[in-house]
């Protein structure tokens, strides 16, 4: 009786255990993580020791299966994964009724000027163009037609003219990067965290096999393991078969225009500085995507430039620069614009415009925009003189430079860590796009000769006091505090720039009278505001509001590149001719 009874007891123990399991697999089954870094090394078992299989990348969704330790279980292109649970985020299923895509999560944009459209259809309205090379998060699929999360907001493009991200498997990082490090002692950890533990160090110029990377860690090969450091002490390089450039495009070459201009990794603003050319000097362009340009800027080394300091001479001989103009537009600014046969001041009238004409704009030519008239035929108006509507460079007028040359301007993105500032109807949050703002904006003025400094360069929060006191600090010859602003009142749009002191007006005047002309928003004024950084500030200081996200159009416009190309060339343009006067 007594063997019964245990047996019955071993039984109902099991049956509950596998109640349990299956339970655990229903809510495995029923959540997802979304990859919070690029280049995520998906790897064979729940360690760093095991094989990898590939790498995911930012904002990849995936089903979890299970999970152990501080690993967790996914399907990873068919075969079981794992990856690490610090460099994931979790999330439940998708519950809106639209149809889910999980590795197939970045969407590459394989033509340019591709439309954005409202809906799954050609039938409805344009939000904007989009350009071959870029990728955006994909929100579901219809059909032929594919949603993405683009710069316009949510928007909607024909599935033949993507690619996705998750299609092809990733090769590994380990064979293929290496970095040199540039500290002495530098601690190398178990996990891409202060707190855990040290297993190693490692000496300034050492090199190292990088696994993979994020903004703040780095996975390195270490002692037949991995390890991570931090990524601001170690100076990532392509192996030679990486580097070695693509077949020159179609043999053009640039001349640098701006006096010193930056040469980063990849092409964008958020790429690592690794070197600088001059102006005047020419390289041959090796190939383009948006707005940049990769060049060998010294024999053997390679790296991304600003498009829009680059004189292509090839393009401007053939009259195409269709990569970087593709499906713009230029609004002309005031009434009685000249629009001339050739690219010069001095070159004939053939015809005139008045504010708010727009042209459709063929290529450009250093300064100038080629644009279509009204009668099929050609002409040319200058970049400073309008506002550019699609992913053209918008232009600032030339020897504008001169007067920003040594200038200490400290540009203050708003809010930032803790301090996410508004957010918009479309989700953009203030503090996200303001530091894009500036770091674009410190671009232009870096390259005119100026010291510039930011009070903040990543998502971190600092006190108002602090913001002033690093003004005063540096002697500033213009602080600028950039906002978003935001209103219960959903229509209320438009430009608005603040001073407190007498002093700073003038700066005000200048700042905001360049950026409602070059942005052609709604002009609200400059008057007199009562906040922190400008009224503690002794220095020459203003705080613009550049638009509202409570609006959701405006939000759509303002968080799009070229308006925040706009933006930036306005407080230049405001900057230097303040400095002039």
């Amino acid at each position: 009786m007594k063997k019964r009874k245990s047996l019955i007891l071993v039984i109902c123990l099991m049956l509950l255990a596998g109640i349990t399991q299956e339970e655990t697999q229903v809510k495995a089954e029923n959540s997802s993580v979304t990859i919070t870094t690029n280049n995520l090394n998906v790897r064979q078992g729940p360690g760093l020791s095991y094989p990898i299989l590939g790498q995911a990348q930012k904002g990849d969704h995936f089903n979890v299966l299970s999970s152990e330790g501080d690993w967790i279980k996914i399907n990873f292109q068919g075969e079981d994964g794992y990856v690490a649970s610090w460099l994931v985020s979790d999330m439940t299923t998708n519950q809106t009724g639209e149809k889910a895509v999980s590795t197939n999560s970045q969407a590459i944009i394989t033509t340019d000027g591709l439309r954005v459209r409202k809906g799954p259809g050609t039938s409805y309205g344009v939000l904007g163009t989009i350009q071959k090379g870029t990728a955006y998060k994909v929100k579901s699929t219809e059909g032929s037609w594919v949603k993405l999360q683009t710069p316009y907001g949510d928007g909607w493009v024909a599935n033949e003219f993507v690619q996705y991200s998750g299609s092809k498997k990733k090769n590994s990082l380990s064979s293929s990067k290496t970095g040199k490090i540039t500290a002495n002692s530098l601690n190398v950890r178990n996990k891409p965290s202060l707190q855990s533990d040290i297993i190693g160090k490692l000496n300034s110029g050492e090199t190292v096999a990088v696994l993979s990377q994020n903004d703040s860690w780095t996975e390195i090969a270490f002692s037949g393991n991995t390890g991570w450091i931090s990524s601001q002490y170690i100076a990532v390089q392509s192996s030679p078969s990486e580097s070695k450039p693509k077949q020159s495009a179609a043999g053009k070459s640039g001349t640098v225009t701006a006096t010193s201009l930056t040469v980063r990794n990849k092409g964008s603003l958020k790429g690592k500085a690794i070197g600088s050319v001059t102006k005047g000097q020419t390289f041959p362009i090796l190939e383009q995507a948006d707005n940049w340009a990769r060049i060998e800027y010294q024999p053997g080394s390679y790296g991304w430039v600003a498009r829009w300091f680059i004189d292509i001479a090839a393009e401007k001989h053939s009259g195409s620069s269709q990569q970087s103009v593709n499906g713009s537009s230029a609004i002309i600014l005031h009434n009685g614009s000249n629009i001339r046969k050739k690219a010069g001041t001095q070159s004939s009238v053939i015809h005139r415009a008045n504010k708010g004409d727009s042209f459709e704009i063929i290529s450009l030519n250093n300064d100038w925009y080629e644009i279509r008239l009204p009668n099929g035929g050609h002409g040319f108006v200058a970049g400073w003189i309008v506002t550019v509507e699609g992913s053209a460079p918008a232009i600032t007028k030339p020897g504008a430079e001169k007067h920003l040359k040594n200038k200490t301007v400290v540009l203050d993105p708003g809010h930032g860590g803790r301090d996410n500032g508004t957010t918009g109807a479309r989700g953009t949050r203030e503090k996200d796009i303001t530091i894009r703002t500036a770091q674009l904006l410190a671009e232009k003025l870096r390259t005119a000769g100026a010291n510039v400094i930011l009070t903040r360069n990543g998502d971190t929060y600092l006190p108002l006091p602090s913001r002033v006191g690093i003004s005063h600090y540096h002697n500033a010859d213009a602080f600028i505090s950039i906002h978003y602003d935001s209103t219960p009142d959903r229509t209320a749009r438009g430009v608005t720039t603040y001073y407190y002191h007498s002093f700073q007006k003038e700066l005000a005047a200048n700042i905001h009278s360049n950026v409602t002309a070059m942005t052609n928003l709604r002009d609200r004024g400059y008057r007199v505001g009562d906040y922190h950084v400008v009224r503690e500030n002794k220095r020459n200081a203003v705080l613009i509001e550049l638009g509202y996200l409570s609006n959701p159009a405006e939000e759509a416009l303002i968080a799009s590149a070229q308006y925040q190309q706009s933006a930036a060339a306005g407080i230049y343009q405001g900057l230097a001719r303040y400095f002039k006067n």
